[in-house]
C-alpha cells in the first residue's frame, strides 16, 4: 500500500479518535463504532477490518439520503432500495429526534419538490466558499461496473425515477438538495462537521456525485457510511465474478480504506437513543 494512502487513513483516523467523547462544542456527543482497513504491519501487504469508537455529536452531524428513488432502471436494484428504505426509516426518525439535520439527495428529480419548504431550505442558504481542495489519491475500483453493474438480465439504462421513495418521511426541518454546492452551503450554515451517508449506489453514487463522499472529504468534512444501508451497482457476471453480496462488501472495504470510516445502522441507532430529546427524554 502506497505511504500516501497510510498518511490519509492516520490523519482520518486521529480526526476521529482525538475529539472529546464528553463534549464537542455546545453539544452532547456519543460514541459510535466504527470500522476501517488497516494495515497492522507495514508494508507486509496485509489489511484487516480496524475498530474504533468515534464520537458524533448530533447537533454538528447530518445525514445524507443518496439516490433512495421509487424507482431504479433495474429491477433489482429497485427491490434492494425498497429493503434498505424500511430499515433506514426508524434511523431516520430516531436522528431526527436527537438534533442531526436530514438532507434528501434523490438525484434528477428536484422538479418534483419544486417550491417546497425543504428545496427552499437548501437554494436559500447563505453561499460559503469551499477550501482549497487536497489531493487525495486511491486506487482502482474492486469491482467492474462498466456494464451499469444490474443484476437482472435485460435491464437498460433509462431515467426511472421521478421522485425519493416514499418510504422515508420529508419531515419539517428536512432539507432537499441534489447539488453539491448547496449542500455545501447548508452543512456550513448549520456548523455541520460530520456527514453520515446511507442511499445507493455506493460505487456510484455515494463516492461520485457532487455531494458524495469523495468531494464532501476534499472539502474537510468527517465523512461515514452506514454499510449495511447501501448497495452497489454490481453484476455477478462482471469482474471479480463474486455474488452481488460480495461484490457490494469489497466496494464497502474500498470506501474504508481510502475514503471514510463505516458504521451499521444498529451502532448507530444505539448511539442516537442515548441523546436526550427537547424534552429532556432518552429512549
Amino acid at each position: 500500500m502506497a505511504r500516501h494512502v497510510l498518511l490519509v487513513k492516520a490523519s482520518v483516523l486521529l480526526a476521529f479518535v482525538l475529539m472529546p467523547t464528553g463534549l464537542l462544542g455546545a453539544g452532547r456527543s456519543v460514541l459510535v463504532r466504527m470500522r476501517t482497513r488497516v494495515e497492522p504491519f507495514h508494508h507486509a501487504g496485509i489489511e484487516t477490518d480496524g475498530y474504533f469508537d468515534g464520537a458524533i455529536e448530533p447537533a454538528r452531524t447530518a445525514i445524507v439520503i443518496t439516490d433512495m428513488w421509487d424507482q431504479h432502471w433495474c429491477q433489482g436494484a429497485t427491490r434492494r432500495v425498497g429493503a434498505i428504505a424500511l430499515k433506514m426509516e426508524p434511523l431516520l426518525e430516531q436522528a431526527r429526534k436527537a438534533g442531526v439535520l436530514i438532507i434528501h439527495a434523490p438525484s434528477d428529480t428536484m422538479n418534483f419538490y419544486r417550491d417546497t419548504p425543504a428545496r427552499l431550505l437548501a437554494i436559500n442558504a447563505p453561499h460559503a466558499t469551499p477550501p482549497p481542495e487536497p489531493k487525495i489519491e486511491d486506487g482502482p475500483l474492486p469491482i467492474d461496473d462498466k456494464d451499469g453493474g444490474c443484476d437482472t438480465p435485460g435491464d437498460k439504462e433509462h431515467q426511472a425515477w421521478t421522485r425519493e421513495i416514499a418510504t422515508l418521511t420529508l419531515a419539517p426541518g428536512d432539507v432537499v438538495s441534489d447539488n453539491g454546492s448547496e449542500i455545501y452551503n447548508v452543512l456550513r450554515q448549520h456548523g455541520i462537521e460530520t456527514v453520515v451517508f446511507m442511499g445507493v449506489h455506493a460505487n456510484m453514487c455515494i463516492l461520485n456525485r457532487s455531494f458524495g463522499i469523495r468531494q464532501m472529504t476534499r472539502w474537510g468534512m468527517r465523512c461515514i457510511l452506514v454499510r449495511d444501508l447501501t448497495d452497489a451497482m454490481y453484476n455477478p457476471a462482471s469482474k471479480p465474478f463474486v455474488s452481488h453480496a460480495e461484490g457490494t462488501e469489497l466496494v464497502i472495504e474500498f470506501i474504508e480504506r481510502y475514503w471514510a470510516p463505516t458504521v451499521t445502522s444498529a451502532d448507530l441507532l444505539k448511539g442516537l437513543e442515548s441523546v436526550p430529546d427537547s424534552a429532556g427524554n432518552s429512549r
